[in-house]
């Protein structure tokens, strides 16, 4: 399972995995969703809010999963409110989807994962591990979602379950260009990561032999030049 997965990180990962896994593909919005399964060769829609609590059960109940090999938590958001602007409205919204959807989506699924001894990776930040850039919400959640994994790691050890966490740089988004429009400046894709880098990392991580495990991967950006060379 991919969540967030119809765009952005979630939707590289989906085409990383497509040739060779049984994928569900997660997402809000029922067409775009559909649009992405009907893009890929073994893939079935996951329709859910994760925000909200009765919606992400419901979805749940509805897959009757028996065993789940694994889940890559690739949802998440970004809000342009500098922290002295804010308000706990704003800290609610952030830290429901970025932590609290993620832990409670982590239980419903956990029998299925213990069954298959399957794999958790969480796309978190690099600003998960350093706190950067304008407003502390981002950050704030990212560092929560990495307390949150490291917990959950050992944890589930016992259980034979994988708990990794992906701290990509800046990454070609949507959410990234939203972020640089606040920022005044001109985009250049070059100056990010690929999703696809990203999702290179999470699928070494899934298809690790099993005597092993990627507990924590950080990505960054090349050098400038050098990612111009490269394109």
């Amino acid at each position: 399972m991919i969540t967030g997965a119809t765009r952005g990180i979630g939707r590289a990962v989906a085409d990383a995995l497509a040739t060779d896994h049984e994928l569900l593909i997660g997402g809000r919005q029922r067409a775009d969703v559909e649009a992405v399964c009907a893009q890929l060769p073994h893939a079935r829609p996951f329709v859910a809010d994760l925000a909200d609590e009765q919606s992400t059960a419901e979805a749940v109940a509805g897959l009757d999963l028996q065993r789940l090999d694994a889940l890559v938590h690739s949802a998440g958001m970004s809000v342009g409110v500098p922290t002295a602007e804010s308000s706990r409205a704003v800290w609610r919204k952030i830290l429901e989807l970025n932590v609290i959807a993620v832990s409670d989506l982590t239980r419903l699924l956990l029998p299925a994962l213990v069954e298959a001894a399957g794999t958790i990776v969480m796309i978190n930040s690099g600003s998960g591990l350093r706190a950067s850039g304008a407003g502390g919400h981002y950050p704030a959640s990212k560092f929560a979602l990495t307390a949150l994994t490291d917990v959950l790691r050992e944890e589930l050890r016992p259980d034979g379950v994988r708990v990794v966490s992906v701290h990509p740089g800046r990454v070609n988004t949507d959410m990234q260009r939203e972020l640089v429009a606040r920022e005044g400046r001109e985009y250049d894709p070059l100056e990010f990561l690929r999703p696809e880098s990203v999702a290179t990392a999470v699928r070494t991580a899934l298809t690790a032999t099993p005597d092993a495990t990627y507990e924590t991967i950080s990505i960054r950006p090349a050098p400038a030049a050098t990612n111009r060379r490269a394109d």
